[in-house]
């Protein structure tokens, strides 16, 4: 396959193969959140944003598996460093009760876990983060950076309308998008909410989301003296800087600057969800970066491979045995792929590339768009391009599927883009004319 010259080429959809793969898979499966019947080979073609289906049919994936992919389908940037590793078994051991290193720390034969962390440390150096724990996923690495905030003490958690933070029971006690995802589960007690703002117009005293009132902000009136909640019983607030399955929104700046200043002024710790947000896809390392707060922890996963909850020594607890798991620095294909991911964008000036390409988008989505698009957003290749209906979006991501092109939805009536890191300028005009030609 010739990155620079292929393009998606489908026939029926889903092909005779694909549909054998799907009915094969969902007898045993448990149901849950196929968006369609996709199906990749992953002996077939595939490189960048294109992969391969059962049946020959070639695909435009923008959605780089939910950004668990960051890089698309086999980029050289990994799989040449990979290649020179001799795999062996087991690849996964207790990380946590054992070690794993080849060669000297100072020039070790492979970036395995220790290698991944002190990268981590590096990246987030500006919040004087210096400590790493990690897990296998995102909804781990978020229940292990509120058990990290309860041992410092309070009771309360405050999360925001709107936001999704994972699906094991104490990640989604803090979940306040779709009811699906937590109705009839139990919930760990204590979480407040308040609306997540994200008025693009708004200024602090004049909020269309409710955020804001002639009162001052809810944050604020719920820790006032005349509150519901004491500042000295919250044990954290958590919140994505960008919310991804809420409808990737994007906050005010007045919002999040209340947020800064409502923390600094009570010592609230601040946890920044950037499992989506994270790892260069904004432009930025975190998408906390943009804004004005400044978190005591960082829970990132998807395109690092494996979860990680990133703090200071003095948040972490230091009795031994209050956070552990089987796999977590274990896991060393992860790790070792997370390293090389980070190692690449850095090398090849990726978040640059997320900058200029997403603009490219956005600016051919505002020209082209018809009537039914509410709004084009994003910062870097986090992308969200916003409908007047949700059957409209509905039927545009069904359309762009038939075309070749993958997609992905989120929120109430929103179509979400996310193209690998290094996608190329002819990439973005490919995917944006399907996606246009999807919307007539």
């Amino acid at each position: 396959m010739d990155r620079d010259t292929t393009a998606p080429r489908v026939s029926e959809l889903p092909g005779p193969r694909a549909r054998e793969w799907v009915e094969r898979q969902q007898d045993v499966a448990a149901p849950s959140t196929y968006v369609y019947e996709f199906v990749w080979d992953p002996t077939a073609p595939a490189e960048g944003p294109f992969c391969t289906d059962p049946d020959g049919n070639v695909f435009l994936d923008f959605t780089c598996h939910v950004g668990a992919a960051p890089l698309g389908y086999n980029n050289p940037k990994i799989t040449e460093p990979m290649a020179e590793f001799d795999l062996v078994d087991p690849l996964k051991t207790a990380g946590h009760d054992f070690y794993v290193g080849a060669g000297s720390p100072d020039d070790p034969d492979f970036p395995g876990p220790a290698g991944l962390m002190e990268r981590l440390t590096d990246l987030t150096s500006a919040y004087d983060m210096d400590k790493v724990f990690l897990s296998n996923s995102g909804a781990e690495a978020i229940e292990n950076a509120i058990k990290i905030c309860y041992d410092g003490g309070g009771s309360y958690g405050i999360t925001f309308q709107g936001a999704f933070h994972g699906r094991t029971l104490g990640a989604l006690s803090l979940n306040r998008s779709k009811s699906v995802y937590r109705r009839d589960y139990p919930e760990v007690s204590g979480i407040h909410d308040v609306p997540f703002c994200s008025d693009r117009t708004c200024e602090a005293g004049d909020c269309s989301c409710g955020f804001f009132t002639g009162e001052g902000s809810q944050l604020r009136r719920m820790l006032s003296d005349e509150g519901s909640v004491a500042p000295e019983e919250v044990a954290y607030l958590v919140m994505e800087p960008i919310q991804g399955e809420g409808g990737y929104r994007f906050p005010s700046d007045a919002f999040m600057q209340e947020i800064a200043d409502v923390c600094e002024q009570h010592d609230i710790t601040l946890i920044a969800d950037e499992i989506q947000a994270g790892m260069g896809r904004t432009g930025e390392w975190w998408g906390a970066d943009h804004y004005p707060i400044e978190p005591d922890v960082i829970t990132a996963a998807k395109g690092l491979r494996v979860g990680a909850t990133i703090s200071r020594s003095d948040v972490f607890p230091e009795e031994k045995g209050r956070i552990s798991s089987t796999w977590g620095a274990g896991d060393i294909i992860a790790s070792m792929q997370g390293a090389l991911t980070i190692d690449a964008i850095q090398e090849y000036d990726l978040m640059d590339n997320a900058v200029a390409r997403g603009r490219q988008f956005k600016q051919h989505l505002r020209d082209g768009a018809p009537e039914s698009v509410v709004d084009v957003r994003g910062k870097g290749l986090m992308l969200a391009i916003e409908f007047d209906t949700p059957d409209t979006r509905d039927a545009v991501l069904e359309n762009a599927f038939q075309s070749g092109l993958l997609t992905l939805a989120c929120g109430n009536k929103t179509l979400r883009i996310l193209p690998p890191l290094d996608v190329t300028e002819r990439e973005i005009d490919l995917g944006a004319r399907m996606l246009l030609d999807a919307m007539e």
